[in-house]
């Protein structure tokens, strides 16, 4: 699953993740959307990407929501803004990615926290 309010940022996103063999499974652009989406999965996204500084609610409090439905729920922050690093890695975060970042280091990441060899075409739900 992605979150991110910049569209362009939605696209590259999209772009990088099916084309290394993942499933998106859900796009929002707000953090309000990303919960409400979230709930209405029957199955959850294996991975979210989360960015901060969106309108109507913020990741910080997104992730809040989430992790009250699914305290399992595996979220990796994508921000520019580096002063909510250590919140949300205190809310259970699995990492934290400061823009601009390595589109390769994102993949990766998303695979080492999957249990995906690095090469692997196994393929995930993402939002």
């Amino acid at each position: 699953m992605i979150v991110e309010d910049e569209l362009s940022i939605q696209k590259i996103y999209k772009i990088l993740l099916t084309s290394s063999g993942f499933d998106i499974i859900g796009m929002a652009k707000n953090g309000e959307e990303a919960v409400n989406m979230y709930k209405s999965f029957l199955k959850k996204p294996d991975i979210i990407i989360m960015d901060h500084r969106m309108p109507v609610k913020d990741g910080i409090e997104a992730t809040k929501e989430i992790q009250q439905i699914d305290k399992h729920a595996k979220i990796i922050f994508a921000s520019a803004d580096i002063t909510t690093e250590k919140l949300a890695m205190s809310l259970g975060a699995l990492s934290f990615k400061i823009k601009p970042f390595d589109n390769e280091r994102l993949i990766n990441n998303i695979k080492e926290k999957l249990g995906i060899e690095p090469f692997s075409k196994k393929v995930k739900n993402l939002i």
